[in-house]
């Protein structure tokens, strides 16, 4: 065993003061570890939002009926709240782990050598969209499981895995000035299927604002449409992004786009048909809480498909910081 390092008073102040910049000071994080970092913080943002789907398809809602304590006496769930409580006050505690992958992410971007602001910047959204939406979920209960709050909430957690998809794309390739590797109008046709299907997930929300599963068994407000309307237009949408995706595959191809850009559009692909089969197989089947769950997963699955296909029609080479000519050179030139 070696001697422990002697932390002094001085250590302690700086640490305070600055505590990325000292842990930077004394680790230097690999690129591998920052990818993985940038990645375990996705996984979480993605966790987050099945097991919130899971809280609402087991009628679990309310099982904390108050925020932030579980319930006015208690921070903590009680034997008395029973399978309910344990679900929603387990989704709770899953918001300090998120946030956990978050800080380690942010950690690992302060502690590379040298040191990307862009993606210390990118990791700091992270964090405060977690937040947000941390309190965004507390008056969701407070509200009575209120459906606009609810979709509110979901979109906010979309948001943060964008935001957690940039992150990790931006580990993956430098710091330069982005280089389209396509034209524009392939660029365009791009930012339509990702507007197309944020459209698509957003419609999503409404279907379940309007649908048989409240999120509690208690009398819980619904939207006031129609599910079946609002359903076929949810349809309707995801068959437009299919056919835009299909179409951007077929441009890439046409225009020898580069392998990247082409592969992803076929994931894409992939994924809408999986979504797909599930979406329709739930609704023949009344909407079975574990479809409704795999469903949900599918649409951050089908977010996150969308978005690499975008990043994957630019590549940011390498910063290369320039070294200074000898003064004697300078001085021969002159």
């Amino acid at each position: 065993m070696g001697r422990m390092p002697k932390v002094t008073r001085a250590d302690v102040t700086a640490a305070a003061r600055n505590p990325l910049l000292y842990i930077a000071q004394r680790w230097t994080a690999s690129p591998t570890i920052v990818r993985r970092a940038a990645l375990a913080a996705l996984v979480m943002a993605v966790a987050i939002v099945v097991t919130g789907g899971a809280v609402r398809l087991t009628g679990s809602g309310l099982g904390c009926p108050t925020w932030p304590k579980c319930t006015s006496d208690s921070l903590t769930v009680t034997s008395e709240m029973g399978f309910r409580g344990v679900v929603e006050f387990t989704n709770r505690m899953l918001t300090y782990v998120l946030c956990a992958a978050v800080g380690w992410a942010i950690i690992a971007a302060r502690s590379a050598q040298p040191w990307r602001r862009p993606l210390t910047r990118l990791g700091w959204v992270q964090f405060w969209v977690v937040m947000g939406n941390a309190i965004l979920g507390g008056i969701v209960v407070l509200v009575g499981l209120n459906p606009y709050t609810v979709a509110a909430h979901f979109l906010l957690s979309s948001a943060l895995i964008a935001v957690a998809v940039v992150t990790w794309q931006r580990t993956q390739e430098g710091d330069g000035a982005p280089r389209p590797l396509v034209g524009k109008a392939v660029v365009q046709l791009t930012w339509l299927l990702v507007a197309a299907s944020a459209a698509l997930i957003a419609v999503g929300t409404v279907v379940t604002g309007t649908g048989r599963h409240p999120g509690d068994s208690k009398d819980v407000p619904r939207i006031p449409l129609d599910w079946t309307m609002i359903t076929q237009l949810h349809a309707d949408l995801a068959w437009v992004v299919v056919a835009l995706a299909v179409a951007l595959w077929f441009v890439l191809k046409a225009v020898d786009a580069p392998a990247g850009p082409r592969a992803r559009a076929r994931d894409l692909f992939l994924v809408l048909m999986g979504q797909g089969v599930i979406g329709y197989v739930q609704y023949f089947l009344k909407t079975p809480e574990i479809l409704v769950g795999l469903h949900m997963l599918g649409s951050c699955l089908v977010w996150i498909a969308a978005l690499r296909v975008l990043l994957s029609l630019r590549e940011r080479p390498e910063v290369s910081a320039e070294v200074p000519a000898p003064a004697g050179s300078a001085l021969s030139h002159a």
